[in-house]
């Protein structure tokens, strides 16, 4: 799929502290941000949904397995749930549209309400969510847990064309081409300020810097989402 790396183990890695700058949404960078040991984190007073987005290539499944493996969470592979008509359609080098994501979407959804029903302390899944409306299906999943206490989250890896397409060529048997890329690219509206104000569910991490870079920089995002949570847990 994307492009791995050995993860570090998770009693030695160090994160990186939320360095926020804004631009059209709150943006982790990996440039100057210091280390710090991650601290013991608690059980999440919600069910935390990490969607994992981003245009191919981005890295979404090696971060969200990275996730997924640290806070002991669920790991969803988005791709592993399409449609077997989509699967052929993109093989084909032909973009899905937004008929082809529909159902897709709301599969995932369910999947991952599913999955936190089932006893999943949280899930991590990846999840291309290339436009607003996207997002908004599987914002819905609030609206469908049975608690109700579904908080979701969006991941968004930002990244330039030329580390998505590099990134793509290097794979081998993969159904996502170049020109997949582009239309992938045409298809993004980035989450904008208004999005991530307003809802407030969306960090987007800058994926320039090394691997292990982005891995902290990911961490140090749900590391502040889950220490806010205990922190409104105490106050309740």
């Amino acid at each position: 799929m994307l492009q791995t790396f050995e993860a570090p183990h998770s009693n030695s890695t160090r994160y990186a502290s939320s360095s926020a700058a804004h631009t059209s949404a709150t943006i982790a960078t990996a440039a100057g941000t210091p280390a710090k040991q991650a601290t013991e984190m608690k059980p999440p007073n919600h069910h935390h949904i990490f969607i994992v987005t981003g245009p191919a290539g981005c890295g979404k499944s090696t971060i969200a397995k990275f996730l997924a493996e640290r806070y002991d969470f669920k790991f969803i592979e988005g791709d592993d749930f399409h449609p077997k008509a989509n699967i052929e359609k993109m093989s084909a080098n032909k973009p899905l549209n937004d008929a082809d994501r529909w159902d897709w979407l709301i599969i995932l959804r369910d999947e991952a309400l599913r999955n936190l029903k089932d006893g999943a302390k949280g899930v991590v899944v990846t999840c291309s969510a290339l436009k607003k409306k996207y997002r908004d299906v599987i914002r819905t999943a609030r609206l469908y847990d049975e608690d109700p206490d579904a908080a979701v989250h969006f991941i968004y890896l930002k990244a330039s064309f030329e580390t998505l397409v590099s990134r793509v060529g290097s794979r081998k048997g993969h159904y996502m081409k170049e020109d997949m890329v582009k239309s992938q690219l045409a298809d993004l509206e980035e989450p904008d300020k208004a999005e991530s104000e307003k809802l407030q569910d969306v960090k987007v991490v800058d994926v320039s810097g090394t691997p292990p870079d982005v891995q902290n920089l990911a961490a140090a995002v749900v590391d502040e989402i889950l220490a806010k949570d205990g922190n409104e847990e105490k106050t309740a």
